[in-house]
């Protein structure tokens, strides 16, 4: 199987049986990964990232999943604000979980084809997505000819990690990504129990910069410190057991997982004549 069919292959194992996975943490204030979500785009608080979305006519949730985001735009974006949603693997998915949500509409789409069809944007949200397609540049490029003028694209992809981190992501990815959903996902739940017991420990520790190994000096949680520089061993405590998997699952199973640095990124805006606004790393 190709790199591309097992990526789809594993997106669509874990959308049919997480279908609500992270939905209500997302939507609900004051969680991490709401916390999360607007500050990589900026914000620091709800009335923030609405201002931002007042001025929106069209906006496109692109690789918009199981539509968790979809609905945090909505909540926040004027009700007259037209919402899209394209996926490639989820939109059934996403389609039903927003079914009591006004003025969205979930399509199958593939960020590398065709989206001459869904005409311009004046926002395209696109997070935890480009690196997980065979051109997450192209893929960007193509996006950016749905933007409308004066329209703003917000990306986020993964950065490259620390080395003993990447090497442990790259040698686990190797082993669990050529298993079946309910393997890999068994495999993931020793990942995410390794991440609870880390995080119930409660300790910090005070490191020293360690250049060699990317390590920068400071106070971190342990579980957070092993995480960002040796292994994603997510948790969070707000998720059930087998959510935690599922995003560790999410990290390890997909092949397409690239990585990549904010000068090369930065590099893809020039070629798409776009300015930088904001970038968080």
């Amino acid at each position: 199987m190709s790199q591309v069919l097992q990526t789809e292959y594993s997106f669509r194992e874990k959308w049919e049986k997480n279908r609500q996975l992270a939905f209500s943490e997302t939507l609900r204030e004051g969680s991490d990964i709401f916390k999360w979500i607007l500050d990589r785009n900026g914000f620091s608080t709800p009335a923030e990232f609405s201002k931002w979305l007042e001025c929106r006519t069209r906006v496109l949730d692109a690789g918009c999943g199981n539509g968790r985001v979809t609905a945090l735009i909505r909540k926040y974006a004027p009700m007259n604000t037209a919402i899209t949603g394209i996926d490639l693997t989820a939109a059934e998915v996403a389609r039903e979980n927003l079914k009591s949500f006004e003025n969205i509409q979930i399509q199958e789409g593939n960020l590398l084809g065709d989206l001459s069809g869904l005409g311009e944007f004046d926002l395209i949200y696109c997070q935890e997505v480009l690196h997980h397609t065979a051109d997450p540049r192209g893929a960007f490029l193509n996006l950016c000819s749905r933007l409308a003028r004066g329209g703003e694209i917000a990306i986020y992809v993964y950065k490259i990690k620390p080395p003993i981190r990447e090497y442990a992501d790259d040698f686990i990815r190797d082993r669990v990504s050529e298993l079946s959903y309910d393997e890999a996902m068994k495999a993931m739940k020793e990942v995410a129990a390794l991440g609870r017991e880390l995080a119930a420990l409660d300790v910090k520790v005070t490191v020293p910069e360690v250049k060699v190994l990317g390590i920068d000096a400071g106070e971190y949680d342990i579980q957070r410190f092993i995480y960002h520089f040796f292994l994603k061993c997510f948790w969070n405590p707000s998720l059930s057991f087998d959510e935690n998997a599922a995003i560790n699952h999410d990290w390890y199973h997909p092949q397409l997982c690239t990585r990549h640095t904010l000068q090369e990124v930065q590099g893809w805006l020039v070629d798409a004549g776009v300015d930088e606004i904001h970038n968080c790393v």
